[in-house]
């Protein structure tokens, strides 16, 4: 529920600081006290238009705050969870608007978007005005009213399961239908495609086997060539020209005709020796050349390979590495195809089952609604007379959706209607019904309803505007019902129903230091009395008057 309002610097108010306690709370004063400022203020909190005009004079912004209690099951709690928002001990709903028309908004002093602060604050304060019908007036809530008066919440839970079901198979059953689609509309490209990447028949990671092949035959064809050039040198094919071994035998030879000569000895000698070592040097490099042949044609295919696999993925705008699961992808579309008529059917299937369950549900809640609109009928008229509103004929319309607009709510659209007079066909409730009337309308159905809405505080704005005497009466004793449940705040110009309140504050507007402004006062006791014998009298409050205060707050 609220428990405290503080407002600052809005229109006649500069500083005011507010406690609400639970069931049923007055406020009265005369008009142009300034009540119309605490209801603005209050709806600046739950996400209301803001205008600069609200800003007191001589003030550069405004601001609101309401602090609410709440039970942790409530779903505001649900909300701002999603948001990442820690749980704390209240909700403080902020609003500041500045003087050009700026405004800001805060839950517990987090920044927050202005349809978050809607969003929660239609959780928690619902407004009845005489001239700003919200809540029960709106048709689109009114299917939850009736479900949440008399419809089980476990049959509620099973339609809204189903539908979840029937949509989900009805999804899968598109996805399939339009799979199948999409692979007959490239049946042609997706057999060549696939018939293209199956003869090749890519490999997970043969890019990288292929690569690392190639740059090992490579090496192996330089060293051949290596091996085969030095051999060359020591071996010249072309037996016109003398290779190194011929000059060496011929340098020994000349160095031979010297006979015995011992100075030219070490030099035969280490002739001699090359001669040994170039031998050798021939014949290491001739068994390496037997085992250093590299093979053109491996590497050939090797390169072709490679070459065949980066063509096909370019062709196709991936990675060769992608390519085995691109042709899976493609036999798959291929195979669905085949068997694509078989699945359907089964998805078909599926979705029939789950739409007829949904169906059968939603009949089950559909007569159930029934039930509970006659129920919600007859409760409502039975608070109409006392009310003043014993022509008037309340009625719950219930009617069967298109099943385009079948949902989780089930199939139904209901919609509270009201016919004022004999005779006259019932019709929505903002539209029949004049201001007054709609207001001890939407009263009679809050008595109804208490307690079947999560909202925890109702405000009334004059609901009991034009009536008097023992209508007057009946109003405050059923506002005083309905605060046996719900939080009620009431603006109220009659003494009768503001004897009723648990709590009364009195507004009024006093004149300082150049200006007005609005101050509110808590009335106990005496101060109390003299209020409501002021509402009874007028101007000039007199004994009578006072005495008949006393036997309203004694009735009360």
């Amino acid at each position: 529920m609220l428990t405290a309002l503080s407002i600052r610097d809005v229109v006649l108010i500069e500083r005011l600081d507010l406690s609400f306690g639970a069931h049923l709370t007055v406020l009265t004063g005369e008009t142009g006290a300034g009540k119309s400022i605490l209801l603005d203020s209050l709806g600046l909190t739950l996400g209301a238009r803001a205008e600069s005009g609200l800003v007191r004079v001589g003030a550069e912004q405004a601001s609101a705050a309401a602090v609410f209690s709440l039970a942790r099951t409530h779903p505001a709690w649900a909300i701002l969870s999603e948001q990442g928002m820690e749980a704390e001990d209240e909700i403080v709903l902020r609003r500041v608007l500045t003087r050009d028309g700026r405004s800001r908004a805060f839950i517990n002093d987090s920044p927050v978007s202005l349809a978050l602060l809607r969003r929660v604050g239609a959780l928690l304060v619902e407004v009845q005005g005489q001239h700003d019908q919200m809540g029960l007036a709106d048709p689109a809530g009114h299917v939850l009213l009736l479900d949440a008066f008399a419809v089980p919440a476990a049959l509620r839970d099973t339609v809204a399961q189903r539908h979840r079901t029937w949509r989900e198979a009805a999804r899968a059953l598109d996805a399939a239908r339009e799979a199948i689609a999409a692979a007959l509309r490239d049946q042609d490209w997706l057999r060549h495609a696939g018939g293209e990447l199956s003869a090749l028949a890519p490999q997970p990671g043969e890019e990288d086997s292929l690569a690392a092949e190639r740059q090992r035959l490579q090496a192996d064809e330089r060293r051949a060539a290596a091996i085969a050039s030095a051999l060359s040198e020591l071996t010249p094919r072309d037996r016109r020209s003398s290779g190194p071994a011929a000059a060496l035998r011929a340098a020994s030879r000349a160095l031979q005709r010297l006979g015995t000569d011992a100075e030219a000895g070490p030099a035969l000698q280490a002739l001699d020796q090359a001669e040994a070592a170039l031998a050798e040097a021939e014949s290491l490099l001739a068994r390496l050349s037997h085992t250093a042949e590299g093979d053109p044609r491996l590497l050939e295919r090797a390169e072709e390979r490679l070459f065949a696999l980066r063509a096909a993925a370019r062709k196709h705008s991936t990675t060769v590495a992608a390519l085995p699961e691109l042709l899976a992808a493609f036999q798959a579309r291929l195979a669905a195809l085949e068997t694509g008529e078989a699945e359907i059917d089964a998805l078909d299937a599926a979705a029939r089952s789950a739409r007829a369950a949904y169906v059968q549900a939603c009949a089950e809640l559909s007569k159930c609604r029934a039930d509970a609109a006659q129920r919600l009928d007859r409760a409502v008229a039975r608070e109409l007379p006392p009310l003043k509103l014993e022509r008037a004929r309340f009625v719950s319309e219930i009617t069967t959706l298109d099943e385009s607009a079948w949902g989780p709510l089930g199939a139904d659209s209901v919609r509270f209607l009201i016919a004022t007079n004999p005779g006259q066909e019932p019709g929505p409730l903002g539209k029949v019904a004049s201001g007054g009337e709609l207001s001890r309308l939407l009263l009679a159905l809050k008595v109804v309803l208490a307690g079947s809405s999560p909202v925890p505080t109702l405000v009334f704005d004059e609901v009991d505007s034009g009536v008097g005497g023992a209508t007057a009466a009946a109003v405050g004793e059923r506002l005083a019902r309905v605060a046996e449940r719900v939080q009620v705040l009431l603006v109220t110009h009659s003494p009768q129903v503001a004897a009723r309140g648990a709590a009364h504050l009195r507004v009024a507007k006093s004149s300082g230091r150049n200006r007005a402004e609005t101050r509110v006062e808590m009335l106990d006791g005496s101060a109390r009395r003299e209020e409501i014998a002021r509402m009874l009298a007028g101007e000039t409050v007199t004994e009578a008057a006072r005495a008949a205060a006393d036997s309203l707050l004694g009735a009360a």
